[in-house]
């Protein structure tokens, strides 16, 4: 299905970075920075451009390849791992910060994920996200179509083991990014660390 949809010429998602991590970027440690379910790229060759050291990681070898053009058209260089995140390991303590923008998986590889996190980050590392929650079920402005891909807060502080959330909210908010993400949209927002 996502090689399908990023086989378009468009990037359907844009090439602008998301408001949220543009808003939060201060709080990410310098250093390794690994954005999942990257897609074609915009965060993670934002973050490049910001002095990060980005790495892409997506199911969708069609994204993937995308998001290094879109690196190479912006003058920076990221890296990517081709991989399904229900068998990604990220390895232990080796990113300064982890990004995950609208990556909805299920809910068991969602799980899976949230709970390797403070494995996968440095000690003082930072977790960043913004999901849909199942409110946006409602809305149709973007994202998936069933509810049970999506998040919540109460839900996120217990799958979000061994970090500390020093910022979590639901809200709804005006979300433009391309054709498939447009309109108000109901989401949840965090940015967790794990304890140095």
């Amino acid at each position: 299905m996502w090689d399908q949809r990023y086989a378009a010429e468009e990037y359907v998602y844009g090439t602008l970075p998301n408001d949220f991590l543009v808003s939060r970027v201060a709080a990410l440690p310098r250093g390794r920075v690994l954005c999942l379910g990257e897609g074609e790229g915009r965060n993670a060759v934002w973050l490049a451009q910001q002095g990060f050291e980005a790495h892409a990681v997506d199911a969708s070898a069609v994204g993937l390849e995308k998001a290094k053009r879109l690196a190479r058209e912006r003058g920076v260089r990221i890296g990517t791992t081709v991989a399904d995140l229900a068998q990604f390991e990220a390895g232990d303590a080796r990113w300064d910060a982890i990004v995950s923008i609208f990556c909805h998986l299920p809910p068991a590889v969602r799980a899976r994920v949230h709970g390797r996190l403070a494995h996968w980050l440095r000690p003082g590392g930072v977790f960043l996200l913004e999901a849909y929650t199942p409110d946006q079920v409602a809305l149709k402005t973007g994202g998936p179509p069933s509810a049970d891909l999506m998040m919540t807060l109460a839900g996120l502080r217990a799958e979000l083991a061994g970090l500390v959330i020093d910022h979590g909210v639901e809200t709804v908010r005006t979300v433009v990014e391309g054709r498939l993400h447009h309109g108000d949209g109901a989401v949840v927002q965090v940015l967790a660390r794990r304890p140095a």
